[in-house]
């Protein structure tokens, strides 16, 4: 390596990587005061064979953005196949020993939710700030809700019930009661801001705060950071659609609305040069499912 690439490198890891934990440190922010209980929950969720599962959910959730892109592709030249992670895992059950498949995507997912669980509780000290440190716990509880939302997705496929579509019926169920279409709205623009959020973490490349890239060359890093950079804008652009959907849905009442990924790309599809658009968000879906190998290698977990 030439003195300038190690330079560059060196200049990369001050700018992306938090400082790392001295034992002295994280003496001072475990004490020995907590109680042995906690501890060893702790620990459990720690431990290598946990750590080991939940990377390979990361690649099985690379793997499941790279069959929504797929799907989604084939839904902007004229398919009405489901393009949405519905989709993706009855693709995965019509394969040779896809139902098994399937039922060990359901381990590693609930091992990322044992992972990302710990991270929301006890996670991040080496983050001073305490925003800071609040905020990343909060994402962490958040991806351990979707992959539990996942886990439970994969296993009602593997057992072969419909997946059905679970946004329209709570939507309409919601709607019976009085403050019913103000939760829905509430529930929309959430979804909404989370996308626009996802957007712009994407764009702002925030996601390699937590991504050990110093040990990749800078080349791959390159690649992680593209990647992950358009992955995260366009899977954000298709959330916040879906955000919309469901903001109209409480507004108009029509529960059917509330449909999720699949109609929220049909619906952009149909929309003037939506085909063009659909082939972005499709690379874009594409180009996250990438990252998500290199997140998988890197993160840590």
């Amino acid at each position: 390596m030439t003195r300038r690439a190690r330079a560059d490198s060196a200049e990369y890891n001050s700018r992306r990587q938090p400082p790392r934990e001295s034992p002295s440190a994280r003496s001072v922010a475990e004490p020995s005061a907590e109680p042995s209980a906690e501890r060893e929950v702790r620990r459990a969720a720690g431990s290598e064979p946990v750590r080991a599962a939940a990377r390979a959910g990361l690649v099985v959730n690379g793997i499941i953005h790279l069959l929504v892109a797929w799907l989604a592709l084939r839904v902007a030249f004229g398919s009405r196949e489901r393009a949405d992670q519905t989709g993706a895992l009855q693709t995965v059950a019509a394969e040779p020993f896809g139902r098994l498949l399937l039922w060990l995507i359901v381990v590693a997912f609930a091992a990322v939710v044992v992972w990302r669980a710990r991270e929301a509780i006890w996670g991040f000290r080496y983050v001073l700030d305490t925003g800071d440190r609040a905020r990343k716990r909060m994402f962490s509880a958040g991806q351990a809700i979707l992959f539990a939302a996942l886990a439970v997705l994969a296993g009602r496929v593997a057992g072969g019930s419909s997946a059905g579509n679970g946004g329209q019926g709570l939507t309409a169920q919601l709607l019976r009661y009085p403050l019913g279409r103000v939760l829905v709205v509430v529930v929309g623009v959430g979804v909404l801001v989370g996308g626009v959020i996802m957007a712009y973490r994407g764009w702002k490349k925030t996601f390699t705060e937590d991504v050990d890239l110093q040990r990749a060359s800078p080349t791959l890093r390159a690649v992680a950071e593209r990647t992950g950079q358009f992955g995260s804008v366009a899977k954000g652009f298709a959330v916040a659609i879906v955000g919309v959907l469901v903001a109209f849905a409480g507004l108009a009442y029509q529960p059917a609305r509330a449909q999720g990924l699949d109609v929220a790309l049909k619906t952009l599809v149909a929309q003037p040069f939506g085909p063009a658009l659909l082939v972005v968000v499709a690379l874009g879906f594409a180009s996250y499912g990438v990252f998500a190998f290199f997140d998988a290698r890197y993160h840590r977990v």
